[in-house]
């Protein structure tokens, strides 16, 4: 059983955030492992002089889902581009203001991207891979779920700051 937070209860929405976070890592921990095993298996067919033709073209799809998956999480951790040495020397609360600015910016452009994603989803139907013979679609489904991810990461930020539970400040696991 995990931990409780601050001796509060976890609530049933602090559950399924766990749970999306949880879902979001094991999906970029198996897109990696797919990665990791495809460059593996052309270095060794290249080394014996029979390199599989597909392994490329599945390394360029785990590296998509994996950017899918690890997105949201890199929000959520502080882990992506974040300029934050202007914004946190800042006097008062305006820190707080450009962090929900940021988030809303983040997610606003995400789900004004959705739609058009859904239609380069819907352009992959009529696309096969070459190589692999994958209907395109499922390969274009990474880059919506990337936006999907990242949006829905930045409004968990935004609904946690404008209530009170979250400062907005970028979830950084313990050093080590």
């Amino acid at each position: 059983m995990r931990p409780v937070k601050l001796g509060r209860p976890m609530t049933r929405g602090g559950r399924a955030i766990d749970s999306l976070v949880l879902l979001a890592r094991i999906g970029t921990g198996v897109a990696f492992a797919v990665l990791i095993g495809a460059v593996l298996l052309q270095v060794v067919g290249r080394i014996t002089g029979g390199a599989p033709v597909w392994t490329e073209e599945l390394t360029r799809y785990a590296l998509l889902f994996m950017v899918a998956f690890g997105a949201g999480l890199a929000f959520r951790s502080g882990d992506l581009v974040n300029v934050d040495v202007v914004c946190e020397s800042l006097p008062g609360r305006w820190p707080w203001v450009l962090r929900l600015f940021a988030a809303a910016m983040t997610g606003g452009l995400a789900i004004y991207l959705l739609p058009h994603a859904w239609r380069y989803v819907s352009i992959g139907t009529m696309q096969t891979s070459p190589a692999l013979g994958l209907r395109m679609h499922f390969v274009h489904f990474s880059v919506w779920l990337m936006l999907a991810l990242l949006a829905l990461f930045a409004v968990l930020r935004i609904v946690g700051m404008l209530g009170g539970s979250d400062t907005g400040v970028a979830v950084k696991p313990a050093e080590d």
